[in-house]
């Protein structure tokens, strides 16, 4: 078990902080994967935003639809770029580009914290991740 990772008997500070650091990273993958695409400084307010709406749907799509595998997955995602494409500029293609991108990002970030197993692997607020 990681050193952050929440321990599944009640632990509400690491709970906090596991959260606290998967937002971050999705925050952060989010960010980067804006600015590379869009190129311009679109702000870390909304890659946050875009980070914390996207883990509650995405959350409320894993609750609501726990045993449709494919459905499941592939509805996180439409309305994970859905968000993107209503916070950032340039339409689906460019809001699909930056889907890929945070979550390329988020993937190497989380497998560098993991390698020293300081997370889990997953990212909130970048699907998949």
């Amino acid at each position: 078990m990681s050193v952050l990772q929440a321990t599944g008997d009640g632990d509400l500070a690491a709970t906090i902080l596991v959260f606290a650091i998967n937002l971050i990273v999705g925050t952060g993958a989010i960010h980067l994967g804006a600015m590379l695409v869009v190129d311009r400084d679109t702000g870390y307010v909304r890659a946050g935003i875009t980070a914390l709406v996207g883990a509650v749907v995405w959350a409320l799509v894993v609750f609501f639809l726990p045993g449709v595998p494919v459905l499941g997955p592939i509805l996180g995602l439409v309305i994970f770029v859905t968000l993107i494409n209503w916070q950032y500029p340039g339409g689906w293609v460019t809001a699909a580009a930056i889907g890929i991108v945070a979550w390329l990002v988020a993937v190497g970030l989380l497998w560098v914290l993991a390698t020293f197993d300081l997370v889990g692997f997953q990212a909130l607020g970048v699907p998949g991740a």
